[in-house]
């Protein structure tokens, strides 16, 4: 199997502020696909909806290339800004409060995860080697975590 596919979905000129997309995409990074898609609609959030239906373009993309939802796993969401129209109303004294409605550009990418195998465990090349002391079961959880976060950093 290749290593790094990427599978891209985007959506542009979204009615929508930038600010209110990316509020609702930064609560879901870090989630699985499917969870996504439950919490999604339930967020109350009117940004649900484009980005719901950008995730699943995503998905239909990858699955007409050969892969299943399983074996995918969200790089990145990036909401972007996009045209704006100035509008503005006119007010007493002939004069104009003018305000700006904002554009939005959704990009979701998808790859696939790295499977591992059985028996061998992947440690980081950054941590040192495991030498032959015994660590106390505080060492060993101090390691797990730095493991854990430095496996964070890489995504």
């Amino acid at each position: 199997m290749e290593k790094n596919i990427k599978i891209i979905a985007t959506q542009k000129f979204v009615r929508m502020s930038p600010r209110k997309l990316r509020l609702l995409a930064d609560s879901i990074r870090g989630l699985d696909l499917n969870d996504m898609a439950d919490v999604l609609p339930m967020s109350g959030k009117r940004a649900g909806e484009p980005i719901l239906k950008v995730i699943k373009t995503a998905m239909a993309n990858a699955k007409s290339r050969g892969f299943s939802e399983k074996d995918l796993e969200i790089e990145e969401i990036q909401i972007g800004d996009g045209p704006v129209l100035k509008r503005g109303r006119a007010v007493s004294r002939g004069r104009w409060h003018p305000y700006i409605k904002r554009m939005s550009h959704i990009r979701v990418v998808l790859t696939v995860k790295e499977k591992k195998e059985k028996g061998k465990k992947v440690l980081s090349s950054t941590l040192p080697k495991a030498s032959k002391i015994k660590k106390t079961k505080k060492e060993k959880k101090v390691d797990k975590k730095k493991v854990k976060a430095l496996k964070k950093k890489k995504k």
